[in-house]
């Protein structure tokens, strides 16, 4: 599948099968995040085989199972860099879907200190995403309407409506989606609202923006 598909086909998934990872995509899934990795600044770790992390009280709270495998999202604590989680994230989640895998989110429902990921010196585990092959492959979330997550003065071109429809289905802590985009002429803003991980949200959003939209078609605002 292409991104467009996976932005579509993308669920958030909770139970996993115990099924190993194989190989040849364990492979590919790892030198994709280091890519990532690489191109956001961060320190981003693919986990393998190691079911503390989602192990303990947190986790059945909020009903995750069979969790062994995650990305930990870990960066520079620095300005900026929850929305690079977010961005880069997103940008691993959605290539794990097309490679058959299923992932969720996962803000606090996990153990940071069981987390089996590197944190080095003046950085942090900002949030993790779990991976595998779930036992479902999870159900579509409710998401508002496109004129409630964009602004702009005149008729919108069919890019800016296409890049905000496939923002809305960007997955957000408790399905927020406190982000807006806001168009002036070639230029677009994006916004993250106030709550919870709202700043790694827009990094999703923003993500999934440029696949709806097309890159050739704008550029951000201030870039």
């Amino acid at each position: 599948m292409d991104l467009k598909e996976a932005i579509k086909e993308r669920h958030s998934v909770r139970a996993y099968q115990e099924r190993a990872i194989d190989g040849e995509t364990i492979k590919k899934l790892e030198a994709f995040v280091a890519e990532c990795s690489r191109e956001g600044g961060l320190n981003m770790q693919l986990i393998l085989n190691e079911p503390e992390a989602f192990g303990g009280f947190m986790a059945r709270y909020g009903k995750f199972s069979g969790v062994r495998n995650y990305i930990a999202a870990v960066g520079p604590k620095a300005r900026g860099t929850e929305e690079k989680c977010g961005y880069y994230g997103e940008k691993a989640v959605l290539y794990a879907q097309t490679l058959g895998l299923n992932t969720c989110w996962a803000g606090m429902t996990y153990s940071k200190t069981k987390s089996a990921c590197r944190v080095g010196k003046g950085e942090k585990l900002y949030i993790v995403i779990a991976v595998g092959y779930g036992k479902t492959s999870g159900h579509g979330h409710k998401s508002k309407p496109v004129k409630e997550l964009c602004r702009f003065t005149e008729t919108a071109p069919q890019w800016f409506t296409d890049g905000v429809e496939a923002a809305s289905y960007a997955p957000t802590a408790m399905n927020q989606q406190k982000f807006r985009f806001y168009l002036n002429g070639s230029e677009v803003t994006a916004k993250a609202g106030i709550g919870f991980y709202t700043k790694i949200d827009l990094g999703i959003a923003k993500y999934h923006f440029e696949i709806g939209a097309g890159t050739d078609n704008f550029k951000w605002a201030g870039q």
